[in-house]
């Protein structure tokens, strides 16, 4: 992985050389004024254009690796690491390069960029109107990337939804959730909403909630002792006493629970099995005839 990495990076350093070449030999021909462009005008235009968008890109470019190597190096970093500031750094580069090729572009057509823009006014107001979610969501999704609130690999709940970050764009934040499925959340929503960030906390929280009817007469205690036993075998995944009954909701015929067990790290494939232990031993609590209201008895 490193040393894919350092390719990249020569790789990226090549470019940008090549690009200052061809840079300087666009500018020496378009203050030289060669036969071809003084014949061709679309020709020349292309010059013009390319030396608009190759000088402040490669420029760009050349500053975002000095950024990225400083930061690595002040954070001490690996080099092959995945980070929010380098992730926002690339997305601004990427917008950059995007305006800067809309400008040259405008120059190869004819168009004076800053006319252009002057004579738009209203439409631009307009298009800022009709794409103001966009533009909310590309600001928010900046803002995560240059925070510590979240980060590549976190494990998050927002809302309904539970899982890894995968990527966060300048739209959305792609996770991953427990049944390996992608889920696309808009970075406005994870702006606004209340986010549970477990992998801050170094710890992981598993939550079941279950109902059972008062004929059974299980009380919490009885209840947490039975389900301390149903997953004994995962103690060294299991904070010590890391698992408690909470009592959510008593009504005429039914209690509701809620089983909360605090894992020492991530582990999808543990926590899975701890959460199928939990289950099962909860759908055998429904069972009265079984051996199980003996044993919570005990």
């Amino acid at each position: 992985m490193i040393e894919e990495k350092q390719r990249k990076t020569k790789s990226e350093i090549f470019m940008i050389l090549v690009k200052t070449v061809v840079f300087m030999l666009l500018v020496y021909a378009n203050v030289n004024k060669p036969p071809l462009l003084v014949h061709y005008h679309w020709l020349a235009s292309a010059t013009k254009a390319l030396i608009v968008f190759l000088g402040p890109s490669t420029a760009v470019s050349f500053l975002r690796l000095i950024i990225i190597y400083w930061y690595i190096r002040k954070h001490r970093l690996k080099p092959n690491i995945k980070d929010n500031f380098i992730l926002g750094i690339n997305r601004i580069v990427s917008i950059l390069n995007t305006a800067f090729g809309v400008i040259a572009f405008m120059i190869f057509m004819g168009i004076a960029p800053l006319q252009f823009l002057t004579s738009i006014t209203i439409v631009a107001a307009a298009i800022a109107v009709t794409f103001k979610d966009y533009i909310t969501n590309m600001i928010n999704g900046l803002i995560i990337m240059f925070s510590d609130r979240l980060s590549l690999g976190d494990h998050i709940k927002v809302q309904d939804t539970e899982g890894k970050i995968l990527d966060i764009t300048l739209i959305n934040v792609i996770l991953q959730n427990e049944d390996n499925d992608m889920v696309i959340v808009p970075n406005s929503v994870i702006f606004s909403s209340v986010i549970i960030n477990q992998s801050k906390q170094n710890i992981k929280k598993l939550n079941i909630e279950f109902e059972l009817s008062h004929q059974h007469g299980y009380t919490p205690d009885a209840l947490e002792q039975y389900l301390n036993k149903s997953v004994e075998k995962f103690t060294d995944y299991i904070s010590s006493g890391g698992l408690t009954i909470k009592t959510l909701a008593i009504s005429k015929e039914i209690a509701r629970f809620k089983v909360m067990v605090l894992l020492n790290n991530y582990d999808k494939l543990k926590e899975r099995e701890i959460r199928r232990a939990l289950n099962t031993a909860v759908i055998r609590l429904s069972a009265p005839d079984s051996a199980t209201d003996s044993t919570i008895g005990d």
